[in-house]
């Protein structure tokens, strides 16, 4: 009995994963696979960007009862762009995006793959950064290698992360304690799906000075 359950879940979690990647215009759900076992989700399949094999990521992790994913998903660009086309095109959309301090950034590129180095002082710089290159054409992954400069002490962050997730309404606070080690943030509690779990670790990363977080917080239901 205990197997056919797992099997029926898995078969649950499939379609639920197909229904949201057909949910997502940006991803073309024909061109991609789904696999299930025991709540962890392989994707397989060939898209034209890094953007979509992105996407379908995110897609997948939306799903509840996915406990992680396995991004086996390759990118094949249409055409060729050399190495230094991609570096000069990355350069020039961070300095586009104003919200990212573009002079504190090195991009290095190598047969298409992005990384990304540097200092900025708030988490969703980081973010924007990776945002700004991963739709890039001829860009087949992103290593976002971006260090955050600590600005609060544990005690304010601590405190500042709490309220956060008080505030936030897709996030049962009362079910996950925060720790900050130096400028670490530690979550640890139970949630209802992968997609309260990711929020909650977005919540602490928006905490100025946060520079890693070791999301503990398990999913399941209760």
């Amino acid at each position: 009995m205990a197997t056919a359950s797992i099997v029926r879940r898995d078969q649950e979690i499939q379609t639920d994963v197909l229904a949201e990647l057909r949910w997502d215009h940006s991803v073309h759900a024909n061109e991609i696979g789904v696999a299930v076992k025991d709540g962890v989700v392989t994707l397989t399949g060939k898209v034209d960007s890094y953007l979509k094999k992105w996407r379908a990521d995110e897609a997948a992790h939306r799903v509840v009862g996915v406990t992680a994913v396995a991004n086996d998903i390759e990118v094949r660009t249409i055409g060729e762009r050399t190495d230094t086309d991609i570096a000069a095109a990355a350069v020039n959309a961070l300095k586009w995006n104003a919200g990212i301090p573009a002079e504190k950034i090195q991009v290095t590129v190598d047969k298409g793959w992005v990384t990304l180095k540097g200092e900025v002082e708030w988490q969703y710089q980081k973010e924007e950064a990776e945002r700004s290159v991963r739709r890039l054409w001829g860009v087949k992954g992103v290593s976002n290698l971006i260090m955050l400069k600590p600005l609060a002490s544990p005690t304010d962050l601590k405190k500042k992360i709490e309220n956060a997730l008080i505030r936030t309404a897709e996030v049962d606070a009362k079910n996950i304690a925060v720790e900050v080690q130096g400028t670490k943030a530690i979550l640890k509690g139970k949630v209802h799906s992968w997609a309260e779990k990711q929020e909650a670790a977005r919540t602490a990363w928006l905490a100025p000075g946060i520079t890693s977080v070791d999301n503990q917080i398990t999913v399941t239901i209760f």
